[in-house]
């Protein structure tokens, strides 16, 4: 793709990097097969390709963006099946997100707009204020009706209770069971450990007891995903030098082998780290540091191989790969492997490489796509004939479990409990 950036634009390091991703275009047009948005709504301009135009015309014409331009790119999902299948390598995330960013700082949005986002990046990433909101939210269920359309969804999306905190969330280090293999930092992240505690409970566990030293390191928090995939650059590239600190003081200290993840979305926002402060002097090195450390729990789990099985299954699980594992990181055959050496029968699902429509806040901020996205996920797991759900993501865990009665728990409770740990309480006593 032809470029027509001045000397002056390209001074920028966003536009020269924006520039690279768009000479690599070559408009193939393979994208559009497996967009969600373009499979769902047919529109060339709810596809990669046409995000991708309208992106280069609006940075080429330092314009600030249009109602067009926001709309179309509002409804990307982020979910990077493109740059699974782009044969040319566009790096459709970065460019993207550029335009998100300007989005951010060109556009008036309306009002009830801009105070809905700016609710989200105030409460997700902070899990006092998110437990508030919930239970508030609770509450002002039966009012719904009552409320903006635009505020039911995170109505109809709230848990009807809430667990209680979990200890394990606090900063503090977790021996390893028997001999040290690697000792390890654990993302405890914002809102997983709200809405579901007893993920960190289980990775904590199973890495324990394989051999894993691990630490939750004051100071760490948030990984900035939600704020940065809205466009706040500034928030986001904050929350990642909170815990670039954090975890740098854990590797002065007596080191750290990995930085584990067990939310897919944060794995792939940590993983980029060092794009995201590569021109910020005093973090870039440090950054990149960090990225390099950082391993979604599968990785590692699969490193270590998985010990004795304790406990009987022969459950049939569906295995749902998130967009961010298997596009945005390519992790593909690790948890699946995983769960199989587990002794669950672990069944494919049609249509794998399609977003469940929770991607982030995506499901608050574009409901109806998000429904429909959730519908067509739901439908094709459930041709499986499964006993249970598993996935990676907290995120679609709670999106899918939303519009099915079957169970929907994350890989690392199954590969807890298949090696000793609890039995899901989602799985019933």
């Amino acid at each position: 793709m032809q470029t027509h950036f001045s000397f002056v634009q390209l001074a920028d390091p966003d536009v020269r990097e924006s520039d690279k991703i768009l000479r690599a275009c070559v408009h193939c047009g393979f994208c559009t097969a497996t967009c969600p948005t373009y499979v769902l709504l047919g529109d060339e301009l709810d596809s990669p390709r046409g995000r991708i135009y309208l992106i280069k015309d609006m940075l080429e014409q330092n314009k600030p963006a249009t109602e067009q331009i926001v709309k179309h790119v509002d409804r990307c999902l982020s979910c990077l099946s493109c740059m699974t299948t782009c044969p040319s390598g566009v790096n459709y995330m970065h460019l993207v997100d550029h335009g998100r960013a300007w989005i951010e700082r060109t556009y008036q949005r309306p009002w009830l707009d801009r105070q809905l986002r700016r609710l989200l990046a105030l409460v997700l990433p902070r899990p006092g204020l998110f437990r508030l909101a919930l239970m508030g939210a609770i509450l002002a269920r039966p009012l719904a009706p009552l409320l903006p359309k635009r505020l039911r969804p995170m109505l109809r999306l709230a848990p009807g209770h809430l667990p209680t905190p979990s200890a394990v969330d606090k900063p503090q280090v977790f021996a390893a069971d028997g001999p040290r293999r690697k000792r390890v930092a654990l993302l405890n992240g914002c809102a997983q450990q709200v809405l579901a505690p007893s993920i960190n409970e289980a990775t904590i566990r199973l890495l324990t007891r394989h051999g894993c030293e691990v630490v939750v390191a004051q100071g760490a928090g948030c990984c900035g995903a939600l704020v940065h995939h809205m466009g706040k650059t500034d928030a986001s590239h904050d929350a990642a030098r909170a815990n670039i600190d954090a975890w740098t003081r854990e590797v002065d200290g007596a080191g750290l082998d990995a930085i584990i993840v067990n939310t897919s979305g944060c794995g792939t926002t940590l993983k980029d780290y060092g794009f995201m402060l590569r021109e910020d002097p005093a973090y870039a090195a440090k950054a990149a540091a960090v990225a390099a450390l950082a391993k979604d729990v599968s990785e590692v789990m699969a490193e270590l191989g998985l010990g004795a099985v304790a406990a009987p299954s022969g459950l049939t699980v569906a295995y749902h790969a998130a967009c961010s594992l298997q596009h945005g990181q390519q992790i593909r055959t690790e948890p699946k492997a995983l769960l199989a050496a587990a002794g669950y029968a672990v069944k494919e699902v049609p249509e794998a490489h399609l977003c469940c429509g929770s991607a982030g806040t995506y499901n608050l901020l574009q409901p109806e796509i998000a429904e429909q996205l959730k519908a067509r996920k739901v439908a094709n797991i459930l041709a499986t004939t499964p006993d249970l759900i598993a996935a990676g993501n907290i995120g679609c865990i709670t999106q899918i479990a939303s519009g099915t009665g079957v169970p929907v728990v994350h890989t690392v409770e199954l590969l807890d409990w298949a090696t000793g740990g609890p039995k899901p309480a989602a799985l019933g006593a």
